[in-house]
Parts: structure tokens; C-alpha cells; sequence
């Protein structure tokens, strides 16, 4: 041990010999992996958001389900009478309102040019980047409790105030 007295916490670390008293809960068997969409009551509650393209206004929400209602609730409160809303080919945005164009990521198409000026005004890149942003502001800390997950995004939403 390179010169080094043996210390207790290099005997003990990670008591290899012992076994696992739950043989029915594995010690390195990680949790939700369950797939498909997240609710409240299955722990993995999800996050809804809107972001404005020309304003930058980002509004998030943690709600229990994602479903039609939930969404539309969401986009009707958070975006004026005329705007476009822009999503992907998900059902739940079926029943959205507001004027309403999608990309389909299924047929590898993420941005669409719909009136022909060069400009690919179609897509959810927006909205996206900003998930991605909220989620490398997770990350350090390996999970968060539904109860505190709230305030954790109103965190982020202070921090990244446009």
C-alpha cells in the first residue's frame, strides 16, 4: 500500500464478503426504469413548459399528468390568443386550440420551411434546448424528490431569466 499503515476505511470499504439481506431488492438495481411517460403517482412526475420565441419567456410547471386537458390548460394560459404553437407529432397535442404546426420526429424531420423563404421556421428546438438546460441543472444532484422538484425548477427559472 505504497508505504501507507492500513487504515480501517481501506479493510472495510465496501464489505465485498457480505451479502445482501433483501435478496429481493438487488443493491445495484437502479430505480424507474419504467418506460414511457411519467406521472405524479408513479414518482416521476412531469414538467410541462412553453417558451416564446420572440418574447423568451419560459414558463414551467410540474403537474401530475400529461394529458390533453393538462396540456391545453397550459398552452392557454401561457400564450396569447394568436400564437402558433409548435410541437411534435406526440396525441397529446392533438387538442390544442391554438393554431397549431408540427414536426415529426418518427420521419427524421426536425425542421420544416412552410412558407418557402429558406427559413425553417417549423420546429421545437426552442423548447428543447431549454429541457436540456433544466436537466444539466438536475444532474448534480442524482435525483430529486417529487416534493422538492417545484422548487427546484423555480430555482432554474430564477437563474435563467431572460
Amino acid at each position: 500500500m505504497n508505504g501507507l499503515k492500513p487504515m480501517k476505511c481501506f479493510r472495510t470499504r465496501g464489505k465485498k464478503g457480505d451479502y445482501h439481506p433483501y435478496p429481493e431488492d438487488p443493491p445495484r438495481c437502479r430505480a424507474n426504469k419504467q418506460r414511457g411517460h411519467g406521472t405524479y403517482d408513479n414518482d416521476r412526475p412531469p414538467v410541462v413548459g412553453t417558451v416564446g420565441r420572440e418574447s423568451g419567456q419560459v414558463r414551467l410547471r410540474v403537474v401530475h399528468h400529461t394529458n390533453a386537458a393538462t396540456l391545453e390548460k397550459h398552452v392557454h394560459t401561457f400564450t396569447q390568443a394568436g400564437a402558433i404553437v409548435n410541437t411534435d407529432e406526440w396525441q397529446g397535442y392533438n387538442h390544442i386550440i391554438r393554431p397549431h404546426v408540427t414536426v415529426c420526429h418518427a420521419k427524421k424531420e426536425w425542421a420544416r420551411d412552410d412558407d418557402g423563404d429558406g427559413i425553417r421556421e417549423v420546429h421545437v428546438n426552442t423548447v428543447e434546448g431549454m429541457w436540456t438546460s433544466v436537466r444539466n441543472f438536475l444532474r448534480p444532484l442524482r435525483g430529486v424528490h417529487k416534493k422538492y422538484l417545484k422548487g427546484y425548477i423555480a430555482i432554474w427559472r430564477a437563474l435563467h431569466k431572460s
